[in-house]
């Protein structure tokens, strides 16, 4: 089995390689658009450049069976693009889709396309994502990603290379960043989090997780034209998600309680709305059709991948 791996050397693409060179004896190549990054030596190596619609894939492409599309201009906070949907168009919609042409004309058999749970939406209250509710995209991420899903499954369709779609929600791992970084630097100085009042179930997926479903679907039969939401399938809240955190930074949680209507006041004045909408609202998914259709479960526990996510603080 030869496999291309796109990203190599970004937060999926560089623990998939890891582990895909550590425990399968795969032919694996990676592309990279010009750093190279900590890439096993004996992995080929393509730089490729500025992935768009004009990026040549062809000697990347030669002799793969599988490839592993990883590569996206990702979520950016505070983007300060001009026009921040046409930027995430050129890479995420644009040049997935040259890609994918050039797959087909490589004779590749199976495309694999790590998307986003923003294609099904920014999470509401008493609502649990499915994998086959309508795509309802909230920004400009979510929406490239969407149309791309569009265009893959249009082009796929019409050709014999098959299409596996993996929507995953906020992922976490080594080298974590955002909102969970931004808590582990906290609890890490014994600083107090005032979010003991936060009643929330929110789901995630540990990058462990993630490259273990990936890997089910490089060869699994059933895999073929599906749409996979994938989680750690063990939702908890903010408060419990900080005692975890401490835990794997051998820290202890100093949480305290606000009254959320304060929460919200403070939060407001200080401009940190949305952090606090992501850290106090619900976001449920129902991965039963993933697991049903691969056999799949999560093999690592919340507990597990924090620790394993946090383990330089040990």
């Amino acid at each position: 089995m030869s496999v291309l791996v796109t990203g190599a050397t970004g937060f999926v693409g560089s623990q998939l390689l890891q582990q895909l060179d550590n425990e399968y004896k795969l032919q694996l190549r990676v592309a990279v658009r010009n750093k190279i990054g900590n890439i096993p030596p004996n992995v080929s190596i393509y730089r490729v450049g500025d992935i768009d619609s004009n990026t040549d894939w062809h000697e990347a492409l030669a002799g793969r069976h599988v490839v592993i599309h990883t590569a996206a201009r990702a979520h950016i906070m505070n983007d300060t693009a001009q026009d921040p949907l046409a930027e995430f168009r050129l890479v995420n919609v644009e040049g997935t889709l040259n890609l994918a042409n050039q797959a087909i004309e490589a004779g590749v058999k199976r495309f694999i396309f790590i998307s986003s749970i923003k294609v099904n939406g920014e999470g509401e209250s008493n609502r649990v994502y499915r994998y086959d509710d309508p795509a309802a995209p909230e920004d400009d991420y979510g929406l490239s990603k969407w149309e791309a899903e569009q265009a893959l499954g249009a082009l796929c369709s019409e050709s014999s290379m098959e299409l596996v779609i993996i929507r995953p929600p906020l992922l976490y791992g080594p080298g974590v960043k955002g909102n969970l970084a931004l808590l582990s630097k906290i609890i890490d100085k014994g600083l107090p989090l005032p979010l003991g009042s936060i009643k929330n179930q929110r789901d995630m997926l540990s990058l462990s997780n993630l490259i273990d479903l990936i890997k089910t679907c490089i060869n699994h039969p059933a895999a073929a034209g599906q749409v996979f939401l994938a989680s750690d399938n063990e939702p908890v809240s903010t408060p419990q998600l900080i005692k975890i955190i401490a835990s794997g930074c051998g820290k202890n949680a100093r949480l305290w309680s606000l009254p959320t209507f304060i929460l919200s006041m403070l939060a407001r004045l200080s401009g940190r709305e949305a952090m606090l909408k992501r850290l106090s609202s619900d976001f449920r998914i129902d991965i039963n059709h993933t697991m049903k259709t691969l056999d799949w479960v999560p093999p690592f526990s919340v507990v597990e991948s924090m620790r394993w996510a946090f383990a330089k603080k040990l």
